[in-house]
């Protein structure tokens, strides 16, 4: 069916149109007047996305996110927010609630899941446009229930809120509480291990003061040996060359008293020598002087064997004092090193007392911030405009549903006369005899063109030319 034969079958059955359209309109009508009044009313809450955290001190990112409107408003309609709101208006107490609730359910459920699932089919809450304010609008049959259950879902979304951060706050505050008991007593069994170690060794303080003075003792031993030992050396060549050749060492050349003995025992040789020229060895004279020579070289002998022997003995003294420096030096070594490792030892143990004690704070600090949060009261969330009592009811609306019941009627009679055309099909055009007979068109005669109907020209002709390309003439 093409636009003309459209409009022909529309012009032919317009009373169907028309009929369909107006029983449309008194039946919106009735229905409209039938309905009972209800009543909308509104409350806005603004969310501070910049809010800072008090105790954590920062921003969340979470509120920057672009779900986070979403996640709100789920909360709003969650059961959670409903069955709170019950509970703060107290409607579960309300005379008649409960039978009601038991014919409706056979008693089956909660009595408070089933008025929150009553109160949320009546909840429309939405975002307002580029901002961070939600809109909680709630519908009821008395502007002041309205009103109540409005500000309610808007206090009730605010305390939810405090309460989904708050109870996951809480049982991390128990989990912290554990672990900062877990890691007290591993800080006291490290101190512990410390203590015991530090009273064993005679460790007072794990420092580095202790093992310098003993390394700077054990550098002075080291001085000490490298000392006596060159001595040592020095004198025990001395003494070999005492036993060579006594005279000629250097505590013998440089001793006052050989010297003294040296000169005295020269003059006296020089003296004896002159004498045993002029008297004869007989000469009592001679004989003295003799004798006085012989106790000057037995002196001077005596005291170079002494003096040999002197350097002997500073050998032997050498000699072991390197030996008892040696040993000292060995005693300190081992002493240092033991310093050492029980300074190593002890560090290791200082420093597993360190790290408990770093994670004992750290647990300590989360549980502080964790019985803060458990017990936090705030939010970012904040009534902008509480709900009032609306003056004027928001359905039903007359207008409105005149206009979609006008153009309801419209489709469903347009429908149904379509509906009767293709069930009782006329010809109503040249166009519609031509399909039915299924022969060409030659001319149409005055009569049944002004019984079909008169057209202008130009705009629906009813002149049809045949098949030979040749125009009615107006006769048959």
């Amino acid at each position: 069916m093409n636009l003309e034969q459209l409009l022909l079958a529309l012009r032919a059955r317009y009373k169907i149109v028309l009929a369909t359209t107006l029983l449309t309109l008194c039946a919106a009508l009735v229905v409209t007047l039938l309905s009972p009044k209800m009543y909308t009313s509104s409350s806005a809450v603004v969310i501070d996305v910049k809010y800072a955290d008090p105790i954590a001190g920062s921003v969340s990112p979470a509120w920057q996110q672009p779900s986070f409107m979403a996640t709100q408003l789920d909360i709003i309609n969650s059961e959670r927010v409903s069955t709170r709101v019950v509970k703060m208006l107290k409607l579960d107490q309300r005379p008649g609630i409960e039978e009601s609730w038991r014919e409706a359910t056979d008693g089956k459920g909660d009595l408070v899941s089933w008025l929150g699932g009553g109160l949320k089919a009546y909840l429309d809450a939405k975002p307002a446009k580029d901002s961070n304010v939600i809109m909680i609008n709630w519908k009821g049959r008395d502007p002041k229930v309205a009103a109540d259950v409005a500000n309610a879902y808007a206090q009730a979304y605010i305390d939810t809120s405090v309460d989904l951060r708050r109870d996951p706050a809480q049982q991390y505050s128990k989990y912290f509480v554990q672990q900062a008991q877990a890691a007290r007593d591993h800080l006291e069994k490290s101190q512990a291990a410390l203590s015991e170690f530090q009273q064993k060794n005679h460790i007072i303080v794990v420092s580095d003061d202790r093992y310098d003075v003993e390394t700077g003792r054990l550098n002075a031993l080291s001085s000490q040996l490298i000392d006596i030992q060159n001595q040592s050396a020095d004198s025990q060549s001395r003494q070999a060359q005492a036993k060579s050749n006594s005279g000629s060492i250097q505590e013998v050349l440089t001793s006052p008293l050989v010297q003294s003995l040296k000169g005295d025992l020269a003059q006296k040789e020089s003296k004896l020598q002159e004498m045993s020229g002029n008297l004869g060895v007989n000469n009592p004279q001679f004989q003295r002087a003799q004798s006085e020579v012989a106790t000057l070289r037995q002196k001077l002998a005596a005291e170079t064997s002494q003096i040999a022997t002197g350097v002997g003995t500073n050998n032997r003294v050498n000699e072991q004092r390197a030996e008892t420096i040696s040993a000292a030096l060995e005693a300190q070594k081992a002493r240092v090193l033991k310093l050492k490792q029980d300074r190593d030892a002890a560090s290791v143990l200082q420093r597993d007392v360190d790290a408990a004690k770093t994670a004992y704070d750290a647990v300590s600090q989360r549980v502080t911030q964790s019985n803060l949060e458990s017990q936090a009261s705030q939010t970012n969330i904040a009534i902008l405009n509480p709900a009032i009592e609306p003056s004027r009811a928001s359905s039903p609306k007359v207008q409105l549903n005149m206009i979609i019941a006008l153009l309801a009627g419209l489709m469903l009679g347009t429908g149904a006369a379509l509906l009767l055309e293709q069930i009782d099909r006329r010809v109503r055009s040249i166009d519609d005899l031509g399909r039915v007979l299924g022969l060409p068109v030659m001319g149409v005669i005055g009569r049944a063109q002004a019984s079909i109907g008169h057209r202008k020209p130009g705009l629906l002709s009813w002149v049809r030319k045949d098949p030979l390309g040749l125009p009615g003439s107006g006769t048959a």
